[in-house]
């Protein structure tokens, strides 16, 4: 098949790649544009661009698909390819009525979640503030909505007990590109059989915002543990701000006052009915490591308190 991918972050780097190693021609790549970053505000390409750049495949990147000359512009493009199926994964833009029934399989999403649950803009994030045990990855067919199409195909993971959001990310991304592989052959052979999704056990997953990584140690032990593994949380220690990053529940520590530390040797911080552990920390200022190196570091007194 012909075949257009848009897409954007890291996460969609492992679909790319499968498309681009099968095969299946893969026509252009449709991304975000480039952003400065860095103190000299250096222009960085997507990680979705610099991977198609390693297979010579044309690379267009408009500021919009539904306005203006980028949109006229993307439309002619795309009717030029005319591409067999497009393929979405993250990639940052709402897709316009006229591109969703341009190619002749139309156009398929990649989505982190188990669909109808987890719909929107940070699936892996809300599984795990919401402490799910288990998630996956969809695949569907686009349509009008926000991943309200018919699924194709899903993947189901278990999620670990301690696992945090970059670890949870690196699995689904290259399960997704499996899952993309698998559905395209499906399409192609005429196999698959979509499903429509029940919007009555839809929830949606917004995007993130800086505060939800405050931790108040007043609230319960897996709200807390959770938030850490779902954003990396924050509080602060001796009046500097210290990250978390990685944490687990301690189920052998006796706690005392809510927010102060539990056991100074292992940076176990007591909460409203619990205590956590602090993995992995970064003290502002500092860098970012494991527990056992900040505390060479940083002596921690029973008692002291955080936030």
């Amino acid at each position: 098949m012909r075949i257009v991918f848009m897409g954007t972050p890291d996460f969609a780097v492992p679909c790319l790649r499968k498309l681009a190693e099968s095969e299946h021609e893969t026509a252009a790549v449709f991304t975000q544009p480039d952003k400065p970053k860095g103190r000299g505000y250096k222009m960085i390409p997507t990680p979705v661009k610099t991977a198609a750049t390693e297979y010579n495949i044309p690379v267009y990147q408009p500021l919009s698909l539904r306005k203006g000359d980028d949109a006229a512009e993307s439309m002619r493009i795309l009717r030029d390819i005319a591409p067999d199926l497009i393929v979405v994964t993250a990639y940052g833009q709402i897709l316009p009525e006229e591109i969703l029934e341009l190619p002749k399989y139309g156009c398929i999403n990649i989505h982190a979640s188990l669909l109808p649950k987890y719909r929107g803009a940070a699936p892996i994030n809300w599984v795990l503030l919401n402490g799910e045990k288990i998630t996956g990855v969809t695949s569907m067919q686009m349509n009008k909505g926000l991943d309200t199409g018919d699924m194709l195909i899903k993947r189901t993971v278990e999620i670990g007990e301690n696992e945090t959001y970059s670890q949870l990310y690196s699995r689904l991304s290259e399960i997704g590109g499996e899952v993309l592989m698998e559905t395209v052959s499906g399409i192609e052979a005429g196999t698959i059989v979509p499903e429509k999704q029940d919007d009555s056990l839809s929830c949606y997953s917004p995007m993130i915002r800086k505060e939800m990584s405050a931790l108040d140690f007043t609230k319960p032990v897996q709200e807390i543990h959770n938030i850490i593994r779902g954003v990396a949380g924050f509080t602060m220690l001796g009046g500097k701000r210290l990250k978390v990053f990685e944490s687990e529940i301690a189920y052998d520590i006796p706690a005392g006052d809510a927010g102060t530390v539990a056991d100074a040797g292992k940076f176990a911080v007591s909460c409203g009915d619990g205590v956590v552990i602090f993995n992995e920390v970064q003290i502002e200022g500092g860098k970012r490591m494991k527990t056992a190196d900040f505390l060479r570091g940083k002596k921690l007194v029973k008692g002291e308190r955080l936030g």
